[in-house]
């Protein structure tokens, strides 16, 4: 039995109700993140300390809609992701990978994700997660 896909013309981003529960979705995890990773929530721009930045947050939303499958306004805006250059400046160890999908999985929780798209999503951020760490341990 093969892993479930979204069907034809079916992107998560519909599946997940859009751009405002993706919005939510973001707000969650960057709230997760201040509270439980602090460490992890330092490597980001910040309005204050400990607050991860408006900018940075919708820059995660724009990015997280269009890797969904939502609209393109990320790549039109900002261009291709470059995920690995992006993260190349920070130490993303095993540790910083932990986090960020500690910080996700606290989200998706809190949202109410669940179902064969929030295993899915659970496969991708895992995958993309650990793509990026760029040192060992």
């Amino acid at each position: 039995m093969s892993a479930w896909q979204p069907a034809a013309g079916e992107t998560p981003f519909e599946i997940l109700g859009g751009a405002e529960t993706i919005r939510v979705l973001v707000e969650r995890f960057y709230d997760a993140m201040e509270r439980d990773e602090p460490a992890l929530a330092a490597l980001h721009k910040q309005d204050e300390p400990g607050k991860v930045s408006r900018e940075s947050r919708d820059k995660f939303a724009s990015f997280l809609c269009f890797w969904l499958g939502g609209p393109r306004t990320y790549l039109e805006t900002r261009g291709h992701p470059m995920l690995r250059a992006r993260h190349a400046p920070f130490v993303v160890d095993e540790a910083m990978r932990d986090a960020w999908l500690r910080s996700m999985i606290t989200a998706m929780d809190e949202v109410g994700i669940a179902g064969e798209v929030r295993t899915f999503l659970d496969g991708r951020f895992a995958h993309v997660a650990d793509f990026l760490r760029n040192v060992e341990g």
